[in-house]
């Protein structure tokens, strides 16, 4: 099984809503939520819907919303107690001074302290009120109380409030909640990778982008390498558990998550890093970088000038970095990539037999659909003879979903038994 944090299973958000001015945040917090992919019910306080309607949550969220302790109706379908073991996560915001004061005390009078006392799921708790309020001892005795009792106390901000005061009494804005909401379960779903997950305690490292190689300070030859794929195979193979350092060539792209980077721009830097992780234990090396095959003999101190109708350039051969790197004495299990234009495949297994890697995949650049700019792709993979493994054709969809291949690929020939000479 993987884990994909980016793809990560519906979680339950019950968001507890209770009395005071900052309710109309939680209608926001509420579609922040959904947008992150989390199912979302609602319930309210009696204080909460003089300040905003049930009918608003109702419709922010696509499910009933909550209000009485003993509803006949809501009994004879979900039950308070059914509530209390549907939700992932309690979730109060804005919580109240009244409403701290009933969790404190263990007071079960209405529905939402009622779920309190009745969920396994954790409790987090955003406090909204007059700054005054806030510092009272009797409100910062319940606060530790709840901190005792492994409530998470979401700590509010500082600033102007609806009664003219200044001062800590804010509930913190909804998408810094969501996003709190989202980092918890993403730092739980990791710690089950790093645990079960397919790489689990391996150190991984990727190459991605293009190269620059230098003709004049302002002048250099690239490609069209975009890194889309080598970022998505790092998220995967994060997910999956694995130690990631991905080696970038110059692109814009976001750093994935809990991936270290590291930016170069020639084909030499790049090789300099590669060799670098085989002294940091790499274990597995993946090759997706578009690798100018060639640099500049003598790159110019200054700026090129024009002069004529042509400009002739010395070019000399770069070194080849899966090669090199799969040369090494500790060679790390090797993944190459093969972007072709014509005869992908025989090209592809050409290159797994000289470069002597233990994978490639290939994939035909010249198709509009999947080329280096697209969002998606289409890969076929081969395996070294020892392995046994039959090719394996990856049907086009997003990166993402073929970098969730790629990795099951990879796991599958690391816990493959390789023939060997019985000599």
């Amino acid at each position: 099984m993987s884990f994909d944090l980016s793809v990560m299973p519906t979680k339950n958000i019950l968001l507890g809503v209770t009395g005071g001015i900052a309710a109309y945040k939680s209608a926001i917090l509420v579609r922040r939520l959904k947008d992150a992919g989390f199912d979302v019910r609602v319930v309210m306080t009696q204080g909460a819907q003089a300040f905003v309607t049930p009918l608003t949550f109702q419709a922010l969220s696509g499910n009933p919303v909550h209000t009485e302790l003993l509803n006949p109706e809501a009994e004879a379908g979900m039950g308070h107690i059914e509530l209390a073991r549907w939700a992932d996560l309690v979730l109060v915001a804005p919580a109240s001074c009244d409403t701290l004061a009933k969790f404190a005390a263990g007071l079960a009078d209405d529905l939402l302290s009622t779920l309190y006392l009745a969920t396994k799921a954790p409790v987090w708790v955003a406090p909204a009120m007059n700054q005054q309020m806030w510092a009272a001892k009797a409100t910062q005795r319940n606060l530790n109380t709840l901190v005792e009792d492994g409530v998470h106390v979401i700590m509010p901000d500082a600033g102007s409030q609806a009664c003219g005061d200044v001062g800590l009494g804010r509930m913190p804005e909804p998408e810094d909640l969501a996003d709190q909401v989202t980092a918890y379960f993403h730092q739980a779903q990791r710690a089950i990778a790093e645990k079960f997950g397919m790489l689990a305690g391996k150190h991984v490292a990727i190459t991605a982008g293009p190269t620059r190689e230098s003709i004049d300070p302002v002048r250099y030859i690239s490609n069209h390498s975009t890194g889309k794929m080598g970022f998505a195979l790092a998220a995967a193979c994060y997910a999956a558990g694995a130690k990631v350092t991905l080696i970038a060539g110059p692109v814009s792209l976001d750093t994935p998550n809990g991936v270290r980077r590291i930016n170069v721009q020639s084909a030499i830097k790049m090789l300099e890093t590669s060799l670098q992780m085989l002294d940091e234990g790499c274990d597995i090396f993946i090759a997706t970088a578009a690798v100018a095959d060639y640099r500049v003999a003598e790159v110019a101190e200054h700026k090129i000038k024009k002069a004529g109708d042509e400009l002739n350039v010395a070019l000399i051969k770069n070194p080849d970095i899966v090669a090199t790197i799969a040369q090494q004495s500790k060679r790390p299990f090797m993944v190459g990539f093969a972007a072709e234009t014509r005869n992908v495949e025989e090209y592809a297994a050409g290159k797994l037999v000289a470069k002597k890697l233990d994978m490639i995949a290939c994939n035909d650049v010249s198709r509009k659909d999947i080329g280096f700019a697209s969002d998606e792709n289409a890969m076929t993979v081969f395996f070294a003879d020892q392995y046994q493994m039959e090719k394996r054709d990856l049907e086009k969809a997003s990166k993402q979903e073929i970098a969730q291949q790629l990795v099951e690929a990879i796991h599958d020939a690391l816990h493959h038994e390789p023939e060997t000479d019985d000599e």
